[in-house]
């Protein structure tokens, strides 16, 4: 639908015609193959170092922590956006997983948690998953050969994600949405724990099945020869930090690292494979999506209606209030490209050309694109679906706890981008 709305304005408004404007959509269409399966990597290597038996054994030690359903909600939320801060990949999956644990504990024990408000906690994370280290589009202008290297040239994270604006909000999200969502646990009476009387086991299969006895069956099983691959990984991405740095990552090496992880945490290339299969259809939106967000800046900046946009934003902004606006654009934007990769791809040129005319640096085009993103995940759908089908929760059980944070962490992003930039 948004190829079509773009494709109709570019007719409508930049006076090309409707055949040049198809050339200008083909044009574009395949030339963010390399982003797209970096973005596909960190969804699947976060699905996978999260669904591994260590991480299994370190949830359920966090979930027997809390004494009450409060701290339950509290160490959930914590837990969440800190880790979703550094990668929100293995946060996105694990939130659902320690949800479910904390759930489980607790009934155990005859602690009465609530458990969509748990969820909800668990799915909190999202709102820090741009922001933090895993950051789709800071990783990305880190990365030499970016699509917008030409514009912008390299952005390291001391650019990007350490601006003071964005640690502030950070800090303010960790410290207010945990204590928020304590405040709204209903009384007893209304509580709806999780269901079932035992442990439902099948988010974390049973990976050892049958394998052919094949000499490569027999290589991908082998514990020595993954760890000879997982040491060389690790030891170059130790290299790679101790040379360049936190702030010299990029997303290449962010998804190099945890494949390494994950392969050694699944103590086989074989069930990692595994597990990966299980964790693939987390994916199928973006392999699909991609060209076609790629299309879309190909229609823009082939027709000139980039420019035409990028200058309607200077038109009504000033450098002082773009941040703001930069950001609320992006939280709508985000409901017709839920993937941050997606949406800086389609309105990331916009908001670098509308920094520069206005004198502004292009980290705030960076942060403002990815801030507002984030923040509506709360209530998109496309983000929602793996959580609800690990909890087997409906929507508008959990929605109504996410929609009132994203207005309550709307009011800390806004906050410290008119404070700070």
């Amino acid at each position: 639908a948004l190829t079509v709305v773009v494709y109709f304005a570019a007719v409508l408004s930049t006076g090309s015609g409707p055949i040049e404007v198809v050339d200008a959509w083909y044009g574009g269409f395949w030339n963010l193959l390399a982003f797209a399966m970096q973005m596909v990597l960190i969804v699947i290597t976060g699905y996978g170092l999260a669904t591994s038996p260590p991480v299994k054994k370190i949830l359920q030690w966090i979930a027997l922590k809390p004494s009450s359903a409060k701290g339950a909600i509290v160490l959930t939320a914590v837990v969440m956006t800190i880790l979703t801060s550094v990668h929100w990949g293995v946060g996105l999956v694990i939130g659902a997983f320690l949800a479910k644990e904390m759930a489980w504990a607790g009934k155990r024990r005859g602690i009465k948690i609530h458990f969509p408000l748990l969820a909800a906690a668990g799915y909190c994370g999202v709102v820090l998953a741009q922001s933090g280290l895993s950051s789709s589009a800071a990783l990305l202008v880190n990365t030499p050969g970016h699509f917008l290297e030409d514009q912008i040239g390299i952005l390291s994270l001391s650019e990007t994600v350490f601006q003071p604006y964005n640690l502030v909000y950070m800090l303010g999200v960790i410290v207010i949405i945990p204590l928020l969502l304590s405040k709204l646990h209903p009384n007893e009476m209304n509580v709806v724990e999780i269901s079932g009387d035992a442990r439902d086991s099948a988010s974390y299969d049973d990976l050892d099945a049958g394998e052919a006895d094949t000499p490569a069956a027999r290589f991908n099983r082998s514990k020595p020869m993954m760890l000879l691959v997982v040491a060389a990984g690790l030891f170059f991405c130790a290299r790679y930090v101790f040379q360049n740095g936190i702030i010299g990552i990029n997303l290449n090496v962010v998804n190099f690292f945890f494949l390494m992880l994950g392969v050694l945490f699944h103590g086989s290339l074989d069930k990692y494979a595994k597990a990966l299969v299980s964790g693939s259809s987390a994916v199928i939106g973006i392999i699909l999506q991609f060209p076609f967000y790629a299309g879309i800046l190909g229609i823009m900046a082939g027709t000139g209606l980039l420019a035409m946009i990028a200058s309607w934003f200077v038109s009504i902004s000033s450098p002082e209030s773009y941040p703001v606006i930069s950001m609320l654009s992006a939280a709508i934007v985000n409901f017709a490209v839920p993937s941050g990769g997606g949406q800086w791809a389609v309105q990331g040129p916009i908001a670098v050309q509308a920094a520069a005319e206005l004198g502004l640096d292009a980290h705030i085009a960076v942060m403002t694109v990815m801030m507002g993103d984030q923040i509506t995940n709360l209530i998109q759908p496309f983000w929602l679906l793996p959580l609800l089908g690990i909890t087997g929760l409906r929507v508008g059980q959990v929605l109504g706890y996410t929609a009132l944070m994203m207005v309550v962490v709307l009011g800390i992003c806004s906050a410290s981008l008119i404070l700070l930039t």
